[in-house]
């Protein structure tokens, strides 16, 4: 399962061990705030819902040589709090963890990686279409059948919120910030801005440190 520590993510890999064995995935692609990812991810995993949940592998497939030095993901300057999902768009963000995630399971003998996009998400690599193709070209060139999983399709933030409430699982281990304080969340960019809001429309208290308290 691909996971970044994130909320979604966590989510997700409670669900996911809940099925059975689950192996977490974090790849690493040369992003500001991925120190901080896995920081958070080691002690994610060190929670007693996570027992029994292999270590997380650690995988690399560096885009920094494809993003220019500019790019707001890699200064960990991202646009700001009231700014649509269209302008935090990572081109090629899940091609590469697909590509990167079916090789290892190749390797394993594992035939399912999971990920967690949620409904509404307006990225062209995460489409229905594009998931099939990435599961038809893993297992072709890979010679390994591969399904490729997104559990969480169908749900928005606050439906993910409760869902993880229900699993148990401790949000405050979790990051969803694309400038990260140390492990504290800025509360000044677009995905603490979905955070905090995911949280209201629960109905459940926001557990977040946010080193900016996120605007009502």
């Amino acid at each position: 399962m691909l996971c970044s520590a994130g909320l979604d993510s966590a989510v997700l890999l409670a669900g996911e061990a809940r099925r059975g064995p689950v192996v977490p995935v974090y790849v690493s692609v040369g992003l500001a705030w991925e120190a901080a990812e896995r920081r958070m991810l080691s002690r994610l995993l060190a929670a007693p819902v996570f027992a029994g949940v292999e270590p997380a592998a650690s995988l690399s497939f560096d885009m920094r040589d494809v993003y220019p030095p500019t790019h707001w993901a890699i200064r960990g300057t991202p646009p700001a709090y009231d700014t649509p999902d269209e302008d935090v768009y990572l081109a090629g963000r899940n091609l590469v963890l697909l590509t990167k995630a079916g090789v290892l399971c190749a390797q394993r003998r594992l035939g399912r990686i999971a990920l967690g996009p949620l409904a509404g998400n307006p990225f062209p690599d995460a489409t229905p279409d594009f998931f099939a193709a990435m599961t038809r070209a893993l297992s072709l060139g890979l010679a390994h059948d591969v399904e490729i999983a997104t559990p969480l399709v169908g749900m928005h933030k606050e439906d993910v919120i409760r869902l993880g409430a229900s699993l148990g699982v401790p949000f405050d281990l979790t990051l969803s910030c694309m400038s990260p304080r140390g492990d504290r969340h800025c509360g000044e960019c677009s995905k603490c801005r979905e955070r905090h809001d995911g949280f209201a429309a629960a109905g459940l208290p926001d557990p977040t440190d946010y080193v900016a308290v996120p605007p009502r």
